[in-house]
């Protein structure tokens, strides 16, 4: 119930509600890092980076900046930057986990450079229906009682529905830690809803 991705929305569209329900076939995701090693000189290889992980790319950026604008330009960086990659080894990792670092360091650059405080997340809603909207701001109004990485966490977690493992990676951190600030950050959530 913490997050439903359903109901975070802007503009005309839901802002995560299609991420969190991609299903990535297991034959794609094996030839990521074969796509990865060939984006910088085929733009075939990049268009299906593009279309295989922008939805994720999206949610991890949104969780950083809060910023639907900004998110938008994390993903078109992340994969700017990711056909200008010159040293990736498949054998050191996984493609994805490299494309979500990749974008998560985006986000906090530009988070940085537009110097946004983020006390707490604003999500607009046009033309969607008005429970959605109130079900949006009420959301909203519990993930402010989140620091950053607990924010950052859930969102990756809920939204782009990453393993603990995975986010531990992104964030450059122990997967203990990552699931004891998950586990926090749900109990502060319940709390501040009344369950």
């Amino acid at each position: 119930m913490i997050v439903n991705s359903n109901l975070l929305s802007g503009g005309e569209t839901p802002i995560l509600a299609n991420f969190s329900h991609t299903q990535q076939p297991d034959e794609q995701l094996a030839d990521v890092n074969e796509l990865i090693l060939n984006c910088r000189t085929s733009k075939a290889a990049l268009e299906k980076l593009y279309i295989l992980f922008k939805g994720s790319v999206f949610a991890i950026a949104f969780g950083i900046t809060s910023d639907y604008h900004l998110s938008e330009d994390c993903v078109t960086e992340t994969f700017v930057r990711l056909s200008q990659v010159k040293r990736f080894s498949p054998k050191m990792g996984d493609g994805k986990g490299f494309i979500f670092t990749i974008a998560r360091n985006v986000a906090l650059e530009l988070r940085r450079r537009y110097k946004r405080e983020i006390q707490d997340i604003i999500i607009q809603s046009y033309g969607e229906a008005e429970k959605t909207v109130e079900d949006s701001i009420y959301i909203n109004q519990l993930l402010k009682y989140l620091n950053d990485k607990q924010r950052q966490i859930v969102v990756l977690k809920c939204c782009a529905e990453l393993t603990f493992k995975e986010i531990a990676k992104i964030m450059k951190c122990p997967e203990t830690t990552v699931k004891s600030r998950y586990k926090r950050a749900i109990a502060i959530l319940k709390e501040k809803a009344g369950e």
